[in-house]
């Protein structure tokens, strides 16, 4: 199975979408809402930009000055539904959101990236009515947090405020889970663990108990992060606890990643060239991080810098080619060191697949999916319950986190007396902060978070998991 089953809307769940800036977060939330069925205009002072965008996607494309009245006329936002203001002025974004709450009422997200506004921002949401502010170098770090946390995974995504992870990693040669059926797997390790989607040579699986395990699968599994420790300890896999990490490039994703380490006890270091934005990190962590003002990509000053010895390497410069290089690099000097890759402007996933980089993180994916779960919850027409929304193996598979709502009808009915759509695995239920992998005499309950997997695309709300 290869390609996502689209589940296509009705017109009346289209909505009228403005973009406001053209970059790579704007193109990616193009592509990512037109497929999704929805009306979309996108503004951007550059007419060469909106030239490329409007020929590569089916949008509306307007030339213009996104905090302007008259563009924002021109692009419909009296009767649009959203927009979303993704420029890289932080300022343009918020006054393109708060006047579009006096002109045309429409909902709105702002992305914001200074650090200055990093405690503001609930204070700048609830002032301005805007519904959401988004930090794609927060988010970044955010999940180059959670990936530090567990070596062996290659991306660990969380769901149910942190209660649940589904974790990603590749089964080495000699892993005991070679050969194993599912069966045997659950027997063995019991049912706090369960393995929802398999890779095997590109082609991927929602495996049932009769699958058996070889080396070389991806495999993603969902469990609560004490399990999933346990598990990783088990199979001897890599469960170290990293105590120091090297950021090469001091900008705002390093300053937010180092604000996140420091406090869990893991020792940073950050290679930064521009002498000044120095001496403002040391200001910024007060001094709680070593900062040294270097080329990051010099491989004598590595060497120096005791990148042999480290725990993490983490490139966050602003050139992917650099950030990919010295990965590769420190892949092969230093192999015991857990390496995470961030990619912002590449489009060739594929070529970085086979790299095996292992951990890549791309911000603009990060962003876009938050955005994307946002509009599939307000496309319902009664409201929906999506909370969570990841895309999977190259776009392939989708998990999503639905909240049982009170009216729902399915509550209280065991899970084997539903009929579900095919494809499609209902992972883990999280219900008063305590998270359990269902079987087929447990049930929804109100409030309940419910976590699904499937190569199906476009579930808006817990009732599109079944087969009507």
């Amino acid at each position: 199975m290869s390609f996502l089953k689209k589940i296509v809307s009705s017109s009346e769940n289209r909505l009228k979408i403005v973009i406001v800036g053209a970059g790579k977060i704007g193109s990616t939330l193009a592509d990512r809402l037109t497929s999704e069925g929805h009306d979309i205009t996108i503004v951007d002072h550059n007419q060469d930009v909106i030239d490329k965008i409007t020929n590569m996607y089916d949008v509306m494309g307007i030339v213009g000055n996104g905090s302007s009245y008259g563009t924002l006329i021109e692009a419909g936002i009296e009767t649009a539904d959203l927009i979303i203001a993704v420029t890289d002025s932080d300022e343009l974004n918020l006054l393109c959101c708060a006047l579009s709450k006096k002109v045309g009422d429409c909902a709105s997200i702002a992305r914001v990236r200074n650090p200055d506004y990093s405690n503001e921002l609930s204070y700048l949401r609830d002032k301005l009515e805007i519904s959401m502010i988004i930090n794609p170098e927060l988010e970044a770090a955010r999940e180059i947090t959670r990936i530090l946390h567990f070596p062996s995974a290659i991306s660990v995504n969380s769901f149910a405020k942190g209660s649940v992870d589904m974790i990603k990693f590749k089964i080495p040669s000699g892993c005991a889970l070679n050969g194993l059926t599912l069966i045997d797997f659950q027997k063995k390790f019991g049912s706090d663990i369960l393995i929802c989607v398999v890779e095997r040579n590109g082609q991927l699986s929602i495996p049932n108990g009769s699958f058996k395990l070889i080396s070389g699968d991806v495999i993603s599994f969902v469990s609560t992060p004490k399990n999933a420790y346990a598990f990783f300890k088990k199979i001897k896999l890599d469960n170290r606890k990293i105590n120091s990490a090297m950021i090469i490039g001091g900008g705002k994703t390093a300053y937010y990643l180092a604000d996140r380490l420091i406090p869990s006890g893991i020792s940073v270091k950050i290679i930064e060239s521009d002498q000044a934005r120095c001496e403002e990190l040391s200001m910024l962590l007060s001094e709680n991080a070593i900062i040294v003002n270097g080329n990051g990509t010099d491989e004598s000053l590595l060497m120096q810098e005791n990148l042999e010895q480290i725990g993490a390497l983490i490139p966050l410069t602003g050139l992917d080619e650099k950030n990919i290089l010295l990965t590769l690099y420190a892949m092969r000097v230093a192999p015991e060191t857990k390496v995470v890759t961030k990619v912002n402007h590449i489009n060739f996933t594929n070529v970085i697949n086979e790299l095996e980089l292992g951990s890549v993180v791309y911000p603009r994916y990060i962003v876009a999916e938050m955005i994307v779960a946002y509009v599939r919850a307000k496309r319902n027409s009664i409201g929906s319950n999506i909370e969570t929304l990841y895309h999977l193996f190259d776009n392939q598979v989708e998990a999503i986190e639905f909240k049982i709502a009170p009216c729902f009808k399915f509550t209280n009915i065991p899970l084997k007396n539903m009929t579900l759509k095919d494809n499609l695995l209902i992972a883990c239920i999280s219900r008063e902060g305590k998270a359990f992998i269902p079987g087929g005499d447990d049930f929804f309950c109100e409030n309940d978070a419910v976590i699904i997997v499937t190569t199906h695309s476009g579930f808006n709300t817990i009732d599109d998991i079944f087969d009507k």
